[in-house]
């Protein structure tokens, strides 16, 4: 991720932030610059921009409302949301405080997945704009030992167990499953991999690829699950990026999918820090980190050159405060080709060089778009019967 300044001081602001700290401009990000931008908020709720012109924008309602987003939209356009959270379909059941914090922290980490997303010029649109191709997510919770909320994908809508917003519960479960890497946005990236598969990579040219690096993908999942957890496959480091991984090909291709995001977005943020690693190997020479270019033919010499000796620092650096290693993985080459793949699937999307399964179906094509209905998303109490 790119580095932040106020637009009103010049000081350096994050992607989170509401507030400069040095001159309490009000900010706001704005995805269609990528930006943080600095306003002044008027008595009449006019926000008004500070500093370089630009498109007149407003906040997102989750902004405006339930101080659980820092996005903005433009003045312009009739969607109360902004482009994360209008992709937002139920929330938490407002009734439990502690849930208000799950929502904020949950909308939090999908605001990362989106501005990776935008980086790369991946479409995400709601299933309000597109109801064939679209992405809904839904956020629930248990309800009781019996009605238990499972992460995970189908078509399109991609739910999340509020639990997983809740660090000590989320860390109990990572031990119990034995996973050396389980964060919430970690689960992100590896759902949205699910939902992208079906628009880049299914009934594509990519298809028998696709087929030859991961496997076939038509072997009966709930079937290789059941083999997955009863008899995990003993040398799953040898060919794949995790144990989970090992299951069947979508998970291969979602951890992968996971993993690119990860170096993606940790190559851009080494590179906007300015990181030079003076040692990055006992005889290699200096590096300067430099973000992945979506461009390149092949994402290995990012791979080899630039993410391996930075992720090894960051663990240093973990382990030096005591922490656990923020990127507990080894890739080897099997690995390198199935990401090297991704990346080429990515740049060719990005390059508008291969069509992407995001069609309208013909009669949302025929209604004017103002006419489509704008994603208002309901909380989980309405909706008891929707949890899993």
């Amino acid at each position: 991720m790119k580095v932040f300044d106020c637009g009103h001081c010049g000081q350096r602001v994050f992607f989170d932030n509401l507030r400069c700290g040095n001159c309490g401009s009000a900010l706001g990000f704005v995805p269609g610059e990528q930006a943080m931008v600095a306003f002044d908020v008027q008595p009449d709720g006019l926000w008004s921009r500070l500093g370089p012109e630009g498109p007149a924008q407003r906040p997102c309602q989750n902004y405006a409302l339930e101080n659980v987003c820092n996005w903005m939209v433009p003045a312009d356009d009739p969607t109360p949301h902004c482009l994360s959270c209008r992709t937002t379909h139920i929330i938490p059941a407002l009734g439990k405080p502690e849930n208000r914090g799950y929502w904020s922290l949950l909308e939090q980490a999908k605001r990362r997945l989106f501005y990776t997303l935008l980086a790369l010029k991946l479409p995400a649109p709601s299933k309000a704009a597109d109801p064939q191709h679209g992405l809904w997510f839904q956020f629930l919770e248990d309800v009781s030992p019996q009605q238990r909320v499972l992460t995970g994908h189908d078509e399109g809508v991609i739910t999340l167990n509020i639990a997983e917003a809740d660090d000590a519960r989320r860390e109990s479960v990572r031990a119990a499953m034995h996973e050396p890497y389980r964060t919430l946005l970690g689960h992100f990236r590896h759902e949205s991999g699910h939902y992208f598969w079906d628009r880049l990579v299914k009934d594509t040219s990519w298809i028998d690829e696709y087929r030859r690096l991961f496997g076939d993908e038509r072997a009966d999942y709930e079937e290789a699950l059941k083999k997955h957890y009863a008899t995990p496959l003993a040398d799953w480091a040898s060919n794949f990026i995790s144990a989970y991984a090992s299951s069947h090909p979508w998970e291969d291709w979602a951890e992968c999918w996971a993993h690119y995001l990860h170096m993606v977005d940790g190559l851009d943020t080494a590179a906007a820090w300015g990181l030079g690693l003076t040692h990055p190997t006992n005889d290699g020479p200096p590096l300067k980190a430099e973000p992945v270019d979506p461009a390149a033919a092949s994402i290995e010499p990012s791979l080899i050159a630039q993410w391996l000796p930075v992720s090894q620092f960051i663990n240093a650096m973990n382990r030096s405060l005591g922490l656990h290693d923020s990127y507990p993985f080894v890739v080897l080459a099997p690995v390198v080709a199935k990401l090297d793949f991704i990346h080429r699937v990515v740049s060719a999307a990005g390059r508008g060089q291969v069509a992407m399964n995001f069609a309208p179906p013909p009669e949302a094509a025929a209604a004017p778009a103002e006419t489509q209905p704008p994603a208002e998303p309901v909380t989980a109490e309405l909706q008891p019967s929707e949890t899993p």
